[in-house]
């Protein structure tokens, strides 16, 4: 599939069509990483990792109840 390069600003975009949306799991205002392959000349474009809200929760919550603990162990 051929897409043009659209101006956005003093940016550029390229649309993805919605079967190639489908086929990624994606939908219009999800995350997605973006990056170069200078050997192939070629972009690559995948889903953001999602970060589990409830396990960071928990976790800032174990940091802080066990504090003492961890940095005693850490010495």
């Amino acid at each position: 599939m051929t897409q043009k390069v659209l101006r956005v600003g003093t940016s550029a975009a390229v649309t993805i069509p919605k079967r190639s949306l489908e086929e990624l799991g994606l939908k219009i205002g999800d995350h997605v990483r973006v990056e170069v392959d200078k050997n192939q000349r070629a972009f690559v474009i995948q889903p953001a990792v999602k970060i589990d809200t409830e396990l960071t929760a928990w976790t800032k919550e174990f940091i802080n109840q066990y504090k003492g603990a961890l940095d005693a162990l850490a010495k």
